[in-house]
C-alpha cells in the first residue's frame, strides 16, 4: 500500500483496527488520522459494512417539518395555513399528510363564497390581461422598421377602408379621412407625408357628440397632430338622441378626427388606381 499506511500492518489488521475504532464511536476523520490513512477509497474498504455512530449523523430538517405538518393537519389546519406557518411547499405538505383525514370545514356563507369567487375571477382577469399584453408586444416586435413601400401599401389600404370614396350616386373625388383611432390618424398623416402632400394643403376638424367635452377633445386632437387648436376648422356637433344609450362616453371619448386634403382630385384618382393595382396583385397570388 506504499505510503498509505504503516507497511508493517496487513489490510486485515488495519480493517480490524478501523472497525474497533468505529465501534468506539470515532468518526471517519478521526479514524483516518489515527491510522494515518490518506486514501478515501482505502478508508471506505476498511469501514465497509460498519454504520457511522449516531452522533455523526446530521439531523434531517425535513423530518422535523414533516412531523410538525402532520400535527398541524391533525389540528384541522388547511394546506395554506400550514404553508404559511412552516414556509414549505404545498406539494411537500400534501405528500406528508395525505394519509390523514381531511379536516372538517365549516360551511361558507353566501357572502364568503361570493368573495372567493370574485377573487378567483379577478385573478383570472389579471392573468388574461398579462397574456393579452404579452401577445400584443410580441406581435408589435414582429413588425419592426417599415420601408417606404410598406408604408405606401399600408396607407392605400388604410384610405380605401376608412377614407371617403366616390359613388355612382354621389360623384366626388375629395380626399377625406375620418377616424377615432389616434394611431390610424398618425399613420395616415405619415402616409400623406410620404406622398409629398404639403402641410398647408391639409385641414383638420373634430366630429363629436354635443354632450361630450368638446373643448378637451379639440385640444387633444390638435396636440396629436401638432397644430394650434385655433387652426382647426369648426367642429361638427352631433345632436344627442335621448332615446339612444351611448356607450362612447367618459374622459376617453374624443369623437372622430377629420383630415381633408385640399385640391385632392388628382390624388384621389391615384389612390383609386393604387387600390385596384393591389387588388389585381392579390388575385394573381390565388
Amino acid at each position: 500500500m506504499g505510503g498509505l499506511f504503516d507497511g508493517s500492518a496487513t489490510f486485515e489488521e488495519l480493517r480490524a483496527r478501523a472497525i474497533a475504532l468505529r465501534r468506539e464511536g470515532l468518526s471517519r476523520r478521526q479514524i483516518r488520522d489515527r491510522l494515518k490513512v490518506s486514501n478515501n477509497d482505502l478508508l471506505n474498504r476498511l469501514l465497509e459494512g460498519e454504520p457511522p455512530p449516531d452522533w455523526t449523523k446530521r439531523p434531517n430538517a425535513k423530518d422535523d417539518l414533516r412531523s410538525r405538518a402532520r400535527e398541524m393537519r391533525l389540528q384541522g389546519m388547511t394546506y395554506d395555513r400550514i404553508q404559511l406557518e412552516l414556509g414549505c411547499s404545498k406539494s411537500s405538505i400534501s405528500l406528508w399528510v395525505r394519509d390523514l383525514p381531511k379536516p372538517d370545514r365549516p360551511p361558507r356563507t353566501r357572502e364568503e363564497a361570493s368573495a372567493i369567487a370574485k377573487r378567483r375571477w379577478e385573478a383570472t382577469l389579471r392573468r388574461r390581461e398579462i397574456e393579452r399584453q404579452q401577445t400584443k408586444f410580441a406581435a408589435a416586435r414582429e413588425i419592426g422598421a417599415m420601408t417606404d413601400r410598406e408604408l405606401f401599401l399600408v396607407g392605400v389600404g388604410l384610405y380605401w377602408s376608412e377614407g371617403s370614396k366616390s359613388k355612382p350616386h354621389r360623384h366626388s373625388e375629395a380626399v377625406v379621412f375620418i377616424n377615432s383611432d389616434p394611431g390610424m390618424i398618425q399613420t395616415y398623416l405619415a402616409w400623406l407625408s410620404l406622398l409629398g402632400v404639403e402641410p398647408d394643403r391639409i385641414r383638420y376638424r373634430v366630429m363629436i357628440h354635443e354632450s361630450a367635452q368638446v373643448a378637451d377633445a379639440e385640444q387633444y386632437w390638435a396636440d396629436l397632430v401638432g397644430v394650434d387648436v385655433d387652426t382647426l376648422e369648426k367642429t361638427t356637433l352631433k345632436k344627442h338622441n335621448p332615446k339612444t344609450v351611448r356607450k362612447n362616453v367618459g374622459e376617453h371619448y374624443r369623437g372622430c378626427f377629420v383630415v381633408r386634403v385640399l385640391k385632392g382630385a388628382d390624388l384621389y384618382r391615384r389612390i383609386e388606381g393604387w387600390w385596384y393595382g393591389i387588388v389585381v396583385g392579390a388575385r394573381s397570388t390565388i
